[in-house]
């Protein structure tokens, strides 16, 4: 018979895991749902089909009825307090299987609690955007006991995933490492693209030549993120991809694992300086905001003031090319004047949409990033 299942963590990543889940997934009832803002289990539960899953009123309440628990939550703290939640309830014979990037010692200290009150675990980060999350394309670590492993696979291959990197009877931390191992990849890369586009604009290559070369030579997940940099989409959207906070907690778990092991990440400490100058700016950056970090430190301006010089000369010619005679001083005043309420009007609009950090120029955008 198949297991009752329990998700606790609707984040970007936990929403589109849990909905495949429900939707895809072997289960002996609705998969049982739980985030600590209530709203968005209830959302996700009304945007899935009918009696696939149910909203629990508690992580107590979640666990007693299922035989796998499932955690995506944002840091070690989380991950730890829901842990010390779930081993409240009677655990023996269930399995706890850990989704989250957590360093590797945490990861190491709830297999600790989880299995001294009976129960198996897995430790189970994953690799993959949140669309790939939702696409059910994510590719996950599961790390402890072959026994507990393979109770979790059906829920992996072809449901949530695409295919797997086994540690099966591997340490539990081997996949905690494994995974910010991974995360450093992806900032290093973030921050060489967007040092990439700063030069190749501030040389007069133009960055619609660099983006081609990596679109064309980096397939994969380089474009997207070229693309979310150039289309400014990193200061546009609401809730961030991969939230800046997230992404600095991952870097220090990877350095602190680096200078315990005596290696230097220089490209990482680079990064993660940025990420600090992002968070300076704005609670709900992206790390796509890597890009205005680069701008900015290299002296690229913000649009607004291509505007701005633009007026100037309008009104500079308004002064010199005005029509002469007993009402020039009122042509004079009239057009400037004009001039630069239309500039107020427009400048006021602008700011009100722009992200703290540097927008990137709408003159060096493609067509097709434009979306305003």
């Amino acid at each position: 018979m198949a297991p009752n299942v329990f998700w606790i963590g609707l984040g970007n990543m936990g929403r589109g895991m849990a909905k495949n889940i429900a939707e895809k997934g072997q289960l002996g009832g609705p998969l049982a749902i739980f985030n600590r803002s209530k709203q968005r289990a209830v959302d996700l539960s009304a945007n899935l089909p009918s009696g696939k899953s149910e909203v629990a009123d508690s992580i107590e309440a979640g666990v007693a009825k299922a035989e796998i628990i499932f955690i995506c939550l944002a840091n070690d703290a989380a991950v730890t307090e829901t842990v010390n939640a779930i081993v409240k309830a009677d655990v023996k014979g269930k399995v706890v299987v850990d989704c989250s990037t957590i360093h590797p010692g945490t990861t190491e200290a709830i297999a600790k609690t989880i299995t001294s009150k009976g129960a198996e675990f897995v430790a189970c980060p994953v690799f993959g955007a949140p669309p790939m999350a939702d696409a059910g394309q994510l590719v996950p670590v599961p790390a402890g006991p072959k026994s507990a492993v393979d109770r979790v696979k059906p829920y992996l291959e072809g449901v949530t995933s695409r295919a797997i990197i086994d540690m099966s009877d591997e340490p539990y931390s081997k996949a905690s490492t494994l995974k910010l191992l991974g995360n450093t990849f992806i900032l290093n890369m973030v921050e060489q693209v967007a040092e990439g586009h700063v030069l190749a604009e501030k040389s007069g290559l133009g960055t619609q030549y660099s983006h081609k070369f990596i679109e064309l030579m980096m397939p994969g997940v380089y474009p997207p993120y070229s693309n979310r940099m150039l289309s400014g989409d990193y200061w546009k959207r609401q809730e961030p991809l991969f939230h800046v906070d997230l992404a600095r907690k991952d870097a220090g778990h990877a350095l602190k694992i680096a200078k315990d092991s005596g290696v230097k990440l220089g490209n990482l400490e680079v990064a993660d300086a940025h990420l600090a100058k992002i968070q300076q700016h704005t609670d709900n950056g992206d790390i796509a905001g890597i890009y205005g970090a680069v701008r900015q430190e290299n002296g690229l301006k913000w649009s607004i003031f291509i505007g701005l010089f633009i007026i100037a000369a309008m009104c500079v010619a308004a002064w010199f090319l005005s029509p002469k005679g007993e009402n020039q001083v009122l042509w004079r005043s009239s057009l400037i004047l004009a001039f630069v309420c239309c500039y107020l009007m427009w400048a006021i609009t602008f700011l009100a949409q722009l992200h703290p950090l540097i927008e990137p120029k709408r003159s060096d955008l493609r067509e097709k990033f434009v979306h305003e």
